[in-house]
């Protein structure tokens, strides 16, 4: 039976890493796959997976707008497995399409993705992703400190936490930090 699962981190924990290996794996045993990435987040490029130790692979774009079922449906060849990055920015309805693709289709999909934003809050797709996701697992990364991170802060020009704005806001290392809760905890309240 295939299932629906979300890989869900904060931020460098090496999601786009695990999805790229294991798109590798399927593919060397002569299985298609279909990966699909935000199309809001072209920091590696339009249509780009890429990973901060520099393997990358080409990949359809979505927004909120595309009808993930329906692209899967008509992929020619069908794929083996279908690979999202950047899953937070899914939509709940989109997360029920990929529900209906692992259900009706038997095809497995992969969600990769933040679990919260920088104020600490779920961002939507990570929302209807934990809840109907079959299988969750945390892609662990660690706090200055040693502990697990579990949040990550939006830092201004000046390296202080921000703790308003858009929730969506692109950014790598010079505007994101993972920490673990008490460090996120100082550095927002501070």
């Amino acid at each position: 039976m295939a299932k629906l699962y979300f890989n869900y981190s904060t931020m460098n924990a090496g999601k786009s890493t695990l999805l790229l290996q294991a798109s590798y794996n399927y593919r060397e045993r002569g299985m298609d796959t279909l990966l699909l990435t935000a199309a809001l987040d072209s920091r590696a490029g339009p249509g780009r997976i890429a990973s901060r130790i520099g393997i990358a692979d080409v990949a359809q774009t979505f927004d909120a707008s595309t009808d993930l079922g329906a692209l899967i449906a008509k992929t020619d060849p069908r794929p083996s497995c279908v690979f999202v990055d950047e899953a937070q920015f899914l939509t709940h309805h989109q997360v029920w399409q990929l529900a209906r693709v692992a259900d009706d289709l038997g095809i497995p999909v992969m969600c990769y993705g933040l679990r919260v934003d920088f104020r600490g809050e779920l961002f939507p797709g990570s929302a209807a992703l934990l809840a109907l996701a079959d299988d969750l697992r945390e892609v662990r990364t660690i706090c200055h400190c040693g502990r697990k991170a579990t949040m990550v802060i939006r830092r201004d020009s000046d390296g202080r936490a921000i703790t308003e704005g858009a929730q969506v806001q692109v950014g790598g290392n010079e505007t994101y930090v993972s920490l673990c809760r008490r460090h996120w905890r100082e550095a927002v309240d501070g």
